[in-house]
């Protein structure tokens, strides 16, 4: 993402997971959160309002302007938030348990942490 401080990236990525739990059923989203390293299943989790009405999967363009909407005051998350992010995620996670959590999901949640890469080893585990 390119961006110059832990609060700037803090904000960008906390915001695409709230843009992503807001589609989410609780069911659907503790699973996700499950998979997820400590501090991301943290960050998934707070402030959560699960009863609130699940929203619809837009367009990339539209998820990303809700992104940039999350705390609009302090935010400068570039355009790439949510495909940074993403691959952030998938180098943290198991990549077993992660694609497993993600079949069980509508289409549209695993279109929004699919990654193009040139090549797939990129998006291998690392040590976290």
């Amino acid at each position: 993402m390119s961006l110059e401080s832990d609060n700037m990236a803090y904000t960008a990525v906390d915001a695409v997971l709230q843009v992503f739990r807001r589609r989410l059923n609780a069911q659907e989203g503790l699973e996700f959160a499950s998979v997820l390293p400590t501090v991301l299943r943290a960050i998934f989790v707070h402030n959560w309002d699960v009863t609130e009405p699940r929203a619809e999967f837009y367009d990339r363009e539209k998820l990303v302007s809700e992104v940039k909407a999350v705390r609009v005051n302090h935010n400068l998350t570039p355009d790439n938030a949510i495909e940074a992010t993403a691959w952030a995620v998938r180098r943290t996670t198991n990549r077993r348990d992660f694609e497993r959590v993600l079949a069980k999901l509508p289409g549209e949640a695993r279109d929004f942490w699919h990654v193009d890469v040139a090549d797939p080893a990129e998006l291998e585990q690392r040590i976290i």
